[in-house]
């Protein structure tokens, strides 16, 4: 705890105001996220057209990230993050505050599906100046994690509303408190920052050259990622990551609710537990989990996503012990999981071509993504435990991933 905070304290740069603004961002998120699925399921929303919905924003989403390196080596990581994160996260939240039916949840999907721009420039910001540094980039992400698990103690507040009023009204409201949380953080991050000496060489070599060119050139980082067998496999194990988070986080409120006979104040607790096992992995537990390999700790994390999983799908109807349980060895699973698979995607990028390559990768993670949300939501409308049997199938398919022995190469530059 002593050296995390140490860390922290030391900080400096975009990464510091990055992750004392990520707050801003991060409470209101966790306050409606509980409940967004279900909110569309009193709107009237049904299981499939949420999967449609989310399947559609995933792939016009995967367009604006194959665009997000170029735009961020154009124009530069500040404005981008400020932009994206009014259009991408700001205004969405506006649609699903007044949202009526499925057709303003369609276009707000859509709109929200801008912030893969942000995404790349986001990571850019807070990495560029240490891209250098494995172990100091972990440590940025560490204190990311930290911000996210912390935000997560302000959900019982809706949870109380949501208990005393009606689930529709106070999702309104939690939309419109986020609207303006996010709009500060935008401007906070953006008047506090500074352009990194990589993004303003990036602005000043691609002032002159058009998008057109600059898209051309993606051809050298396609080949630079076939080359290079560690790459492959961070996207592989980044996507799968990736698509179960989006199906967990979706269909659990719906499945618990609506199956389980869990009420839906409940909801707003379930996440401070798995809040509390994280901060004890990350401010207690990951010091000394750094002492073993990587590898086998995120098996351990693989395994005990697997395991919850089991727990749901057995779960008899109006227990809450079995959900908790569910939630207390998922949680476990994500402080094991994912710190160290966010490093190792990062890790394994060429720092000198980070905004390109992680274009690609966000629109490679996408595609793969889009179709299997449509999947979800029709297994779901078919029955609403077939996601989660989804979901154990493809964290199997992670941990085959992860076993693949995978030989140290050097750096790779690409070719044009």
């Amino acid at each position: 705890m002593r050296e995390t905070i140490h860390f922290f304290k030391n900080l400096k740069g975009n990464a510091k105001i990055a992750v004392l603004a990520q707050p801003l961002w991060g409470i209101p998120f966790n306050l409606y996220m509980p409940f967004a699925s279900l909110y569309m399921i009193h709107m009237g929303v049904t299981d499939i057209q949420i999967g449609l919905m989310l399947a559609v924003g995933r792939f016009l989403a995967m367009g604006f990230a194959f665009l997000g390196g170029v735009v961020t080596d154009k124009w530069g990581r500040r404005r981008i993050n400020l932009w994206g994160d009014i259009v991408g996260w700001c205004i969405p939240a506006l649609i699903w505050a007044f949202a009526q039916d499925f057709r303003w949840f369609l276009i707000a999907a859509m709109v929200n599906s801008v912030v893969q721009v942000v995404a790349v420039a986001w990571e850019c910001l807070i990495t560029d100046d240490d891209g250098d540094n494995p172990a100091k980039i972990t440590q940025i992400y560490n204190w990311i994690h930290i911000c996210g698990v912390l935000a997560v103690f302000f959900v019982p507040f809706a949870g109380l509303l949501v208990n005393r009023f009606d689930l529709v009204s106070v999702v309104r409201g939690l939309y419109l408190f986020a609207f303006v949380s996010m709009t500060a953080k935008a401007t906070v991050l953006y008047a506090f920052s500074t352009e990194t000496a990589h993004g303003r060489e990036r602005m000043e070599a691609t002032k002159c050259i058009s998008f057109i060119t600059l898209i051309s050139e993606y051809r050298s980082i396609f080949g630079l990622i076939i080359r290079s067998r560690i790459m492959q496999r961070a996207l592989a194990l980044q996507a799968l990551q990736h698509t179960t988070v989006m199906i967990a986080s979706t269909f659990f409120a719906i499945y618990t609710t609506q199956n389980l006979g869990l009420p839906e104040s409940f909801l707003a607790y379930f996440p401070i537990l798995r809040a509390a096992v994280m901060l004890i992995f990350l401010f207690i537990i990951q010091s000394r989990l750094n002492k073993i390999k990587p590898h086998f700790v995120m098996l351990c994390g693989i395994c005990a996503y697997v395991i919850a999983n089991g727990v749901l799908l057995l779960a008899p109807a109006y227990n809450w012990v079995w959900i908790a349980v569910y939630v207390f060895i998922e949680a476990c699973g994500v402080a094991l999981l994912i710190p160290r698979m966010t490093a190792l995607v990062a890790n394994a990028i060429d720092p000198k071509e980070r905004a390109r390559v992680r274009a690609v990768f966000n629109a490679a993670i996408l595609a793969f993504i889009s179709p299997l949300a449509f999947l979800a939501g029709a297994l779901s409308n078919m029955n609403r435990s077939f996601p989660f049997i989804l979901n154990a199938f493809l964290f199997a398919l992670m941990a085959v991933f992860l076993l693949i022995p995978v030989k140290p190469a050097p750096a790779l530059k690409p070719t044009d």
